[in-house]
């Protein structure tokens, strides 16, 4: 693409960020209680899932790869012992109760599929900035 008069020209910049993320105390995955609700859910959508960045693309899958796995959207279940219940509360109607926070984290409101691509991969969900993610939707090549 080339620039016309006064724009900036196409280019590539490398980004980089480095933060701390203060995990609250959490059980072990093994044992969760409440993993039975994420391997239900799992097992219900597999055969129909599609990744939901493909999804947003209108189903253009090119530039997903690898299997599709299920992401916590909202709340990692590492999080849930430190979840402000009353935001939560304000955007989800009803999880205000804390023995229920870890039965909401596993449940489909919580939950959605990606390919393993856009999920851990290099630019996906895991390892992009938010802003950056949502930008590749509508940004085609717009990570590398």
């Amino acid at each position: 693409m080339t620039a016309h008069h006064g724009e900036i020209a196409a280019h590539g910049q490398a980004v980089a960020h480095h933060y701390t993320v203060h995990y609250p105390a959490h059980p072990p995955r093994e044992g969760d209680p409440h993993y039975r609700d994420f391997e239900h859910y799992r097992k219900a959508t597999k055969d129909t899932a599609v990744c939901r960045f493909a999804e947003r693309r209108r189903g253009d899958t090119s530039e997903c790869a690898g299997g599709l796995e299920l992401h916590h959207a909202h709340v990692e279940f590492s999080l849930q012992n430190g979840v402000d219940l009353a935001v939560l509360e304000a955007d989800y109607p009803g999880i205000s109760n804390p023995d229920q926070v870890g039965e909401w984290v596993e449940s489909a409101a919580n939950l959605v599929w990606y390919c393993e691509r856009h999920h851990r991969g290099h630019g996906g969900v895991h390892t992009a900035s938010a802003s950056d993610f949502e930008a590749s939707v509508y940004v085609r090549g717009l990570i590398s």
